[in-house]
């Protein structure tokens, strides 16, 4: 009998709401409904039956066959494969977190604006250089606090975690029944009528999905617990399917929610940014609480911010030392303080994220095209780390006889190498459209080409430069090794 930490407690339901609070926010409805309108109804059901439930499931059938690797997509690779490959996987993991923490300043700055004037003018007259020239203040404190150790913001961000959820569910049960209780008016002509949400399936829907993928991914994170669940074989898939409905609902209803308060056929330019906001002012002075609901999401939305700011400077940085082969990294970037933080590696952070806050601010006009662009890049760049997942799943799928698995997504392993292959190519095909720019480049043709620019270096630049370090690291660290 195993021991208790290794005992099989989890019940579909443990895994479907676990699942359910890693993956899942109120932004994702907000960020999709603002590229697609209500059409991303039918979207959502898309991504959800063709991409979503394939995804978990293939997770968790990688996560039953490395039951030591403690679900980390390199340790995968590492098995199926060989060293390099699994450091070329860490490498990508990390270096998606770069547009990430990038904007995290901005996400906290529109937060404080709206707890503290109670409006959304700030992304809307702030000059992007002033915009900038905080967000890099801001990143670069917390690259101190988090070499300081982020323990007390973890606990916090847990907490803010838990909050963002409630106040997700609090924004679908009040949107939806807003009408109904209070009698405002539906923003949004012809709700009843089936057309409203039909994609035109064109050049620019195609440019969107990207966004899509992004709101869905990241289910690897519950892989370690697939070998946790009672009769993993079948109460797992079942939680994963569970997850994916509850995902598709709370997307759904909450696209009906923003369609009542937002009309889908003129959609704001700062929905990204203030949307979520204006949803709750909006609410809140139809259930007549005032800004209730606003300062609330505000301060949960700082704090989960904050704390995702300085774990994610942290964590993926941690995964990338501490999982890949230390040949093709150079050993300089594995020297750690007092406190047992990798320095180096936190400065090599620091000059990549600093270069993506400045170098924007040069072409982008407009603190909103600023915002709204950095967050395309995030759902161009953070996918490329779920290719090395279905990478991994293709590679299990050609080596079935030798790693052995309690659940399986797929028996017939031609048919699992068609899944991951699709899967794949799905995820590709939503970056590499997704570079294009979402604004009308008739207006400002000058910053549309250079967003175009930005989007497609961006991704080849930080691949380039995990290509790079290997060559590095051979030269360095024999040099290192003969003194």
């Amino acid at each position: 009998m195993s021991d208790a930490s290794n005992a099989k407690t989890f019940r579909w339901w443990n895994i479907a709401l676990l699942g359910f609070t890693t993956v899942w926010g109120l932004n994702n409805v907000i960020n999709n409904f603002a590229n697609q309108g209500l059409a991303v109804v039918t979207s959502w059901i898309l991504i959800m039956v063709l991409y979503f439930v394939p995804y978990t499931l293939m997770v968790g059938q990688l996560g039953s066959a490395f039951q030591e690797a403690g679900g980390g997509v390199s340790s995968w690779v590492k098995a199926l494969s060989n060293n390099k490959l699994a450091y070329f996987a860490a490498w990508t993991y990390w270096v998606v977190h770069v547009p990430y923490l990038a904007q995290k300043p901005q996400i906290i700055m529109v937060s404080l604006s709206w707890l503290f004037k109670g409006n959304g003018s700030f992304i809307k007259t702030a000059s992007p250089f002033i915009v900038q020239g905080a967000s890099l203040i801001i990143f670069l404190l917390f690259v101190w606090l988090a070499s300081k150790g982020t323990a007390t913001l973890n606990n916090l961000g847990s907490i803010a975690g838990i909050a963002m959820f409630a106040m997700s569910m609090l924004f679908i049960i009040l949107g939806v029944s807003a009408p109904f209780i209070t009698h405002v008016q539906i923003a949004t002509p012809n709700m009843t009528d089936i057309h409203t949400y039909i994609p035109k399936f064109d050049f620019q829907y195609f440019t969107t999905i990207s966004m899509l993928v992004f709101a869905v991914g990241g289910s690897e994170k519950i892989s370690p617990y697939v070998n946790k669940t009672k009769n993993a074989s079948k109460e797992f898939p079942l939680g994963m399917i569970i997850l994916a409905v509850m995902v598709a609902v709370s997307a759904i209803l909450g696209s009906f929610a923003i369609g009542m308060i937002v009309n889908s056929n003129h959609i704001p330019a700062d929905l990204m940014a203030n949307g979520a906001y204006q949803a709750f002012q909006f609410l809140g002075n139809s259930f007549h609480v005032g800004n209730l609901f606003v300062w609330a999401f505000a301060i949960t939305n700082t704090i989960a911010s904050a704390a995702a700011l300085a774990i994610s400077i942290d964590a993926p940085l941690r995964m990338l030392l501490g999982d890949a082969d230390k040949k093709y990294i150079p050993k300089g970037l594995l020297k750690k303080n007092k406190r047992g933080v990798a320095i180096n590696g936190y400065k090599l952070t620091a000059i990549l994220v600093s270069i993506l806050i400045i170098v924007p601010a040069l072409g982008i006009n407009g603190m909103n095209d600023l915002y709204n662009w950095l967050l395309n890049l995030n759902s161009i760049v953070m996918p490329m780390r779920y290719l090395w997942v279905f990478l991994a799943y293709m590679m299990l799928c050609r080596q079935l006889d030798k790693f052995k698995s309690d659940y399986m997504f797929v028996k017939n392993k031609y048919v699992g190498f068609g899944f991951g292959l699709w899967a794949f190519f799905l995820t590709a095909f939503a970056c590499v459209l997704g570079m294009v720019p979402k604004m009308n480049m008739a207006t400002d043709p000058s910053s549309w080409w250079f967003q175009l620019a930005l989007n497609i270096i961006t991704p080849i630049a930080l691949i380039a430069l995990g290509l790079i370090l290997p060559a590095i690291a051979k030269r360095t660290n024999n040099e290192l090794d003969e003194i």
